[in-house]
């Protein structure tokens, strides 16, 4: 049998988003056009909010929310440690503290027994992370930071299309943001939106993306006028043109993910040594990634073992996610260390993120299946 090359992600591309796009070059209309428009329509649909506001990634988004709200130098606000690192890196940009709060060890976000006893007098907000895109307690997360007058954040950039208890991804905080890398739900290369029912805010991210420039009642933008310090973090239409393709195949997308997710649920639950992830019963999830894990007994040099082994096999894998507060530069800033987040850190160290996207083969699932079974009796066998 032939080797073959199982990535560990790939876009799903059709020629509905490759004729959108010729469409926006020919319109001669490549920013701030009608294609950003009716994929920000599309999101807050989605969303279930009034307000969407396209930018040029995730990060950008998160970082106007911040800081749209005012936060910065001396302002604390709890997140997770356990996350890909710009969730971390948009409160140190504002000049704001971070300050993590350990995980729950099913569903990988914040543990919410944890978070009031982390606010302060310097605490300004809550910034939580769908890990994986499970928006598990995000609920909860509302009401902390509602009975303690500060704003939750909702950093939905891995869960486009999950709803919990019957509520969307994006409609929890008092803004939440998206993004469309190409490895996520649906993808625009590059980019991200801003979701909120908050008008003010809405109009202040508006402004901030587009150079500080004022809104006027109409809802146009002053092109020389500036009244803040601002940012370009506009989406082009090119983008968004792969975007309104995207979103108008987003049930099939979404199909698709649920059906790889549910294959690879039904052909990895008998193998030992193997936690698959786990998604309550109040939750319709939206598949991200697919990021089981090794059992306690295993060490992180075995588990990156495994992960070279899949490599050397021509298959994807990845260590989804390092500790936030592990990294060398974030040590050195905040003074974290080992021992500070146990669960995070024991998890952290055996997660194995295998491929995952939506035109994955039964055949090439039972190849990743197969090598991962290899991979884990060598390693039995090596430790005897």
């Amino acid at each position: 049998m032939d080797r073959l090359e199982i990535p560990l992600s790939r876009p799903d591309l059709s020629p509905l988003e490759e004729q959108l796009v010729l469409t926006a070059l020919r319109s001669e209309r490549l920013a701030m056009g009608p294609m950003t428009e009716e994929f920000e329509r599309r999101i807050a649909s989605l969303a279930g909010v009034a307000h969407a506001v396209a930018v040029s990634s995730g990060t950008a988004g998160l970082f106007c929310v911040l800081t749209a709200l005012g936060l910065g130098p001396g302002d604390e606000v709890i997140t997770t440690p356990f996350s890909f690192v710009a969730s971390t890196n948009v409160i140190l940009q504002v000049g704001a503290k971070p300050v993590f709060v350990d995980i729950e060890p099913v569903s990988l976000n914040i543990d919410p027994g944890l978070i009031e006893r982390a606010i302060t007098p310097r605490t300004r907000a809550i910034l939580a992370v769908e890990a994986f895109g499970n928006p598990t307690h995000m609920d909860a997360y509302a009401n902390i930071a509602a009975r303690h007058g500060i704003p939750m954040i909702e950093d939905c950039c891995e869960a486009l299309g999950t709803r919990h208890t019957g509520r969307p991804a994006g409609s929890f905080g008092r803004a939440g943001v998206f993004a469309f890398y190409p490895n996520k739900q649906i993808t625009t290369g590059e980019g991200g939106v801003i979701v909120t029912d908050d008008d003010h805010l809405a109009g202040l991210c508006r402004s901030l993306r587009n150079q500080g420039r004022p809104i006027d009642p109409t809802g146009r933008q002053r092109w020389l006028s500036h009244e803040r310090l601002g940012y370009n973090f506009r989406m082009s239409e090119l983008q968004a043109a792969v975007g309104v393709g995207q979103m108008r195949r987003l049930a099939t997308i979404l199909e698709r993910r649920n059906l790889v997710a549910k294959q690879y649920i039904d052909r990895l639950s008998a193998i030992p040594d193997l936690v698959l992830p786990t998604v309550d019963r109040d939750t319709e999830m939206s598949w991200f990634v697919f990021v089981p894990r090794l059992g306690v007994d295993y060490t992180r040099e075995e588990r990156d073992e495994i992960i070279d082994g899949f490599r050397a096999h021509d298959i994807g894998a990845a260590d989804y996610f390092p500790c936030i507060h592990l990294l060398p530069f974030i040590r050195e800033r905040l003074g974290t260390g080992p021992g500070q987040f146990p669960i995070a850190e024991s998890i952290s160290s055996r997660t194995i993120a295998l491929p995952f996207h939506g035109q994955l083969t039964e055949r090439e699932i039972e190849l990743v299946a197969q090598t991962l079974e290899l991979l884990l009796g060598r390693n039995t066998f090596s430790r005897r």
